[in-house]
C-alpha cells in the first residue's frame, strides 16, 4: 500500500448519510481511515481533539455552515480542506486566501474523483516534506521580471510574468479566472475573464518549447487554473 496515504485520517463532514457512507467505503478501499460528522457544530471540537490529516467539508450543514467552519479552522490549523458543494457561485470566496480551502468538488460528483483529489493533496505534501524546491523547475527574478523554467529563460510579457508568478506563489492552489485577472493589469482596464485563457494558452506554448512532456498548468473546467509541480 502507498505509504503516503496508509493510515491517513480523513474527516468527512456531510449530512447526507448515504453519500457519507459511500465516501467512507471508497476511502477505506484506498487505504485511508475515514471518520464522519453530520453537524457543523461538532467539527471544531473534533478536529482539536483528533487532528485529522484532511477534511472533506460540505457547505450546507445543520448547526454551522461550511464557510464559517472553514474560517474557524484556519484560525488554528493548516489541515488540508476539500470543499464539497453544489453552490458553485461560492467557489471564488471559498478558494480565497481569507478562507484557505485547498480544493473543491462540485455535487453531484464521482467518489473516485474525490479520492483522486485527496491523493493529489497528499502527493503535494509529501513532495514538500521531501524538500523538493520550486527552483528545481522554476526560478524567479522579481526585480528583472524574469522566470527560468528548467534553467532556461522564458520570453514573457509583463502580463504573463505576473500570471505565472501568481500561480507559483501557491503551487497546487486553484485560482479562479477572476482571482487571476486581478493580478494581471495595473491600470484597472476592463477585460473579460477569457483574457486569462488566452494568456494561459500563450504560457503553455512557451513552456512546451522547453519541455513538451510536462504541462505544469492544470485547467479546472468552468473555474480556473492551478500549477501542479
Amino acid at each position: 500500500m502507498n505509504n503516503t496515504i496508509d493510515g491517513k485520517k480523513i474527516l468527512i463532514v456531510e449530512d447526507e448519510p448515504k453519500l457519507a457512507q459511500l465516501l467512507k467505503e471508497y476511502l477505506l478501499q484506498s487505504g485511508f481511515v475515514p471518520f464522519g460528522l453530520s453537524n457543523g457544530l461538532d467539527v471544531i471540537p473534533w478536529v482539536k481533539d483528533n487532528e485529522p490529516d484532511l477534511i472533506l467539508l460540505d457547505l450546507m450543514l445543520p448547526g454551522k455552515d461550511g464557510i464559517e467552519i472553514c474560517r474557524d479552522l484556519r484560525r488554528f490549523s493548516n489541515v488540508p480542506i476539500i470543499i464539497t458543494t453544489a453552490r458553485v457561485e461560492e467557489i471564488d470566496r471559498l478558494l480565497g486566501l481569507e478562507l484557505g480551502a485547498d480544493d473543491y468538488v462540485c455535487k453531484p460528483y464521482s467518489p473516485r474523483e474525490v479520492i483522486a483529489r485527496v491523493k493529489a493533496i497528499f502527493r503535494r505534501i509529501e513532495t514538500s516534506q521531501a524538500g523538493v524546491n520550486l527552483e528545481e523547475e522554476f526560478s524567479i527574478e522579481k526585480e528583472r521580471m524574469e522566470i527560468r523554467y528548467l534553467g532556461i529563460l522564458l520570453d514573457l510579457t509583463a502580463v504573463e510574468f505576473r500570471l505565472l508568478s501568481t500561480l507559483l506563489k501557491k503551487p497546487g492552489r486553484l485560482f479562479s479566472r477572476d482571482q487571476l485577472l486581478d493580478q494581471l493589469y495595473e491600470d484597472n482596464r476592463i477585460v473579460t475573464t477569457r483574457t486569462v485563457d488566452s494568456h494561459i494558452k500563450n504560457l503553455r506554448k512557451k513552456l512546451s518549447v522547453i519541455s513538451n512532456e510536462l504541462d505544469p498548468i492544470v485547467s479546472v473546467y468552468g473555474v480556473g487554473y492551478k500549477l501542479e509541480l
